[in-house]
């Protein structure tokens, strides 16, 4: 299993890279994706940030993961790209894992893919989550989805991701470490 967190200029850096140091701190094979051409990417508060790699050279298979962080330029950058509307469609016709932070649920939300399902994001973004049940905890999972609130829930939120993935245990372990609990 992989996890690909998706970026474009105007990511929220906390919200990507405290999910990719947490999914990495628990060894799963975590993945930062430029959306364009150019593996730097400028995040919302004007710092670069090299990827590992570009949309168009990852192949996504079922098991694996995509993560959406929020910031409003770059879930702008992020909905207006065709590639990852297409891949995310794809993994969710398999129910594939789809987690998404502050303004990034709406990209999947603006697809219908939360019909009936609960999911929470940054306040004043609900209208955005079409047919979702909204819920204003930090965290929510629900079938293959899990959403997060924002900046301050950033930590919690990959916690839940390496819960998901490598087990409560493991979670508890990192969480530890970095002082959390």
């Amino acid at each position: 299993m992989k996890v690909y967190v998706m970026l474009a200029d105007g990511f929220e850096e906390i919200e990507a890279l405290a999910t990719v140091d947490v999914l990495r701190r628990g060894e799963v094979e975590t993945i930062m994706v430029s959306i364009k051409s150019d593996k730097i990417v400028l995040s919302s508060h004007d710092i670069p940030v090299v990827a590992d790699t570009t949309i168009d050279k990852i192949e996504i298979m079922p098991e694996d993961m995509i993560v959406i962080p929020g910031g409003g330029k770059g879930v702008q950058k992020l909905s207006e790209s065709e590639i990852l509307q297409s891949l995310l469609k794809k993994h969710q016709e398999k129910n594939g894992l789809l987690a998404a932070i502050c303004a990034g649920p709406t990209i999947p939300g603006k697809m219908g893919f939360y019909n009936g399902v609960k999911a929470t994001c940054y306040p004043g973004c609900e209208k955005d989550l079409k047919g979702a049940v909204i819920s204003n905890d930090d965290v929510v999972v629900d079938k293959n989805f899990i959403t997060s609130r924002g900046p301050a829930t950033a930590l919690a939120f990959a916690y839940t991701l390496l819960s998901i993935i490598k087990g409560e245990e493991i979670s508890k372990k990192i969480q530890k470490g970095m002082l959390f609990i």
